[in-house]
């Protein structure tokens, strides 16, 4: 059987573990003591870093940029924060352009790029075969595998290097239109 000591000895080893540790910084002979979170979000870890500007003293201002900039590496090196720049996140919208996924404010596109990828997206086509007497599948050079269903007989086989033009229907379907011919009802699959 365990002992309340061991146990207050186990609780005092994951708060230490969880990181409640005290940090202890001296620069120009002021310490500054600052609790370090085991996890800091992002928003609050560019907080602390605007927090500093408010600080007249230019060493104690030194310091705080010191800790913050020290705790927001740091939270990057060990993949708890990730930097990500507007091409990666213009990419990331377009390969999972057609999927209904939960709003993330990381995603949200900057509004003249909201109507590009809202109304219409344009790509082409890395591989097409027809799976059944009436069906097509194709996917599009981000990855996405799309679907077609009862495409008219007219519509040319589907091959790598196509234009692609996607327009939002209904019920999670869309219009698509190969190479400027007729439009067909899809939906992404995968």
């Amino acid at each position: 059987m365990i002992g309340k000591s061991e146990k207050r000895r186990g609780a005092n080893r994951r708060l230490v573990r969880g990181g409640a540790a005290i940090a202890v910084l001296l620069a120009g002979g002021v310490a500054v003591v600052a609790q370090v979170p085991a996890v800091q979000g992002a928003a609050v870890l560019l907080d602390g870093l605007r927090g500093c500007r408010s600080i007249a003293s230019v060493s104690d201002r030194a310091v705080c940029y010191d800790d913050k900039v020290g705790a927001l590496l740091g939270a990057v090196e060990s993949g708890e924060v990730r930097l990500v720049d507007r091409e990666e996140v213009r990419k990331t919208r377009r390969q999972l352009f057609g999927l209904t996924l939960p709003a993330i404010d990381m995603l949200k596109a900057e509004p003249k790029e909201e109507a590009e990828l809202s109304d219409l997206f344009e790509t082409t086509i890395a591989s097409g075969r027809q799976t059944g007497p009436s069906t097509w599948r194709f996917t599009t050079a981000e990855g996405a595998v799309w679907e077609i269903n009862n495409p008219p007989r007219k519509i040319d086989p589907i091959m790598p290097g196509d234009k692609v033009v996607f327009k939002k229907a209904s019920l999670g379907y869309y219009f698509i239109r190969i190479n400027g011919q007729i439009g067909v009802k899809g939906r992404r699959v995968i």
